[in-house]
């Protein structure tokens, strides 16, 4: 059968002041930048990349594939209207063209809102949909940070989401996406039960590696064996946008009704019960950075990971705040790194006075997003340059090449700083490996990262702590001026247990 296949991927941090412009879908950023047709098999597959899962899965079952524009951006603020509307264009265009078509693949994020819409996606959807008819099935992967709403729901023949974080499942998400995809075509169709959660998790605290968010997504995985289930999917939500579905949701497909909303009312259930779980108070930049100097005391040798969680840029963070940094330096912390400081000047003057030199330099804190944020001022050695072409070598982003401009690696006394041009999570050791960095080798080290940096340092780290240093992606939710949420949806409450069973 003819299947199209296309994804438009990006996670919205509304909160943020940085435009997600065309140029940012354009060029390469955590995941490859924007690319077309046949390109899409050689640049996407074999990298865990939902659409790179589909298209084995499809290919395997030899299905005829019409690749048509994939894109992604790195998180920040709304699509500018310009953005959604080429890469609408392209797609929806592209899917027309495609002659006697039986099926749709879209690899979506979920979490997508643009400056004149707060859900493109179901735009998206819906302009597909008139252009396709009723008959032909449309199945999206979805991350597992969507906030999804009952109407994309409804605009979707089928969906599938990440089950774990870090996203070590985007390709197999994608293949299973592209499962149900094939039963669709052959003539099932299933009926979709949704539930949306009253209230919004922190990211820190949706990592499935341990805690509630990894016995849900088993119990879901669970579900989805059971005879006429044919999935079971839970998105934890992407809390730093302010829309009206913010927040955790539930998709039960299966060919009966009945057993589709029972189902989603278990998940409702337990999802509401472990509710307090997921609350985690998180030191300040002083409290962790000293509780990390002790830490490393009895290391035995392997490193202290602290996550600088507010200011990930992989959702929506500038990148350059100082919070930590500051702190390192103030409590002459003797074997730190601290990556990844988004600082163009900063690399610029290194890469002007060259390795071995040392100068005053004042760094981060440039972009004043966060009140009271001021740069760190004080004399750097520059310990070593370099071009920043990267390729990740974790389980997560493996083999993705990344290029996040010139990068230098400064150090105050026993304080490496590593500085770029472009802004990227630190969530892969090859960051500091390409500055010549062994993290095995170092007592703390300092990451602007959620959870993905727990792919590879969880298992090396003699300690992980996530602090609450400045920025944009709030661990207390309570700190953002919401205005869109719909009625009745709040941050967690830890004190809040629902043990009547009802969902």
């Amino acid at each position: 059968m003819k299947v199209a296949l296309a994804g438009f991927f990006h996670e919205t941090n509304t909160f943020s002041p940085i435009p997600a412009d065309l140029a940012s879908f354009l060029r390469p950023g955590t995941l490859p930048g924007l690319t077309r047709g046949n390109d899409m098999a050689p640049v996407l597959g074999g990298l865990n990349v939902p659409i790179a899962g589909a298209m084995q899965a499809l290919s395997a079952a030899r299905h005829e594939l019409h690749p048509v524009a994939w894109a992604s951006a790195v998180p920040c603020g709304p699509v500018t209207r310009d953005a959604f509307e080429t890469i609408a264009g392209l797609i929806l265009d592209g899917i027309a063209k495609v002659p006697s078509l039986d099926g749709v693949y879209l690899d979506l994020h979920g979490a997508m809102v643009a400056e004149d819409d707060l859900d493109p996606e179901l735009t998206l959807l819906r302009r597909l949909r008139a252009r396709l008819g009723p008959d032909v099935p449309v199945v999206a992967s979805l991350d597992l940070h969507a906030n999804l709403s009952p109407e994309r729901v409804a605009a979707l023949d089928g969906l599938a989401t990440f089950r774990t974080y870090p996203h070590l499942d985007m390709d197999v998400t994608g293949a299973r996406a592209a499962a149900l995809l094939m039963r669709c075509m052959a003539g099932e169709r299933f009926h979709s039960a949704f539930r949306s959660l009253p209230f919004l998790i922190p990211l820190h605290a949706q990592g499935t590696t341990t805690g509630p968010a990894a016995r849900l997504f088993e119990a879901c995985e669970a579900l989805g064996r059971h005879q006429g289930i044919a999935g079971a999917e839970l998105a934890l939500g992407f809390p730093p946008a302010d829309v009206p579905y913010a927040g955790p949701a539930i998709v039960v497909l299966a060919g009966v009704a009945a057993d589709a909303e029972r189902a989603a009312d278990d998940i409702a259930r337990w999802l509401l019960q472990a509710e307090h779980e997921f609350d985690a108070a998180l030191p300040g930049p002083e409290a962790a950075i000293r509780e990390a100097i002790a830490a490393a005391r009895h290391a035995a040798g392997r490193p202290v990971v602290v996550a600088d969680t507010q200011d990930n840029p992989g959702a929506g963070g500038m990148g350059d705040t100082v919070g930590l940094l500051r702190e390192l330096i103030a409590l002459d912390a003797p074997d730190a790194v601290f990556a990844l400081l988004h600082d163009p000047a900063a690399v610029s003057q290194a890469h002007a006075i060259g390795a071995g030199a040392a100068a005053p330099f004042r760094l981060g804190a440039h972009a004043a997003t966060v009140p009271g944020e001021a740069p760190v001022e004080a004399s750097f050695t520059v310990a070593r340059l370099a071009d920043g072409r990267i390729t990740a070598v974790g389980p997560m982003y493996r083999g993705i090449r990344w290029d996040v401009g010139a990068t230098a690696l400064l150090r105050h006394r026993g304080v490496r700083v590593l500085v770029s041009e472009r802004r990227l999570q630190a969530a892969d050791t090859a960051i500091l490996r390409h500055a010549g960095i062994d993290p095995r080798q170092v007592a703390i080290v300092v990451l602007k990262s959620t959870v993905h940096f727990r792919a590879e340092y969880e298992a090396m780290a003699a300690r992980i702590i996530v602090a609450a240093a400045p920025g944009l992606n709030l661990a207390d939710l309570r700190g953002y001026a919401y205005r869109r949420l719909r009625p009745g949806v709040r941050p967690i409450d830890p004190g809040r247990r629902v043990d009547d069973g009802r969902a």
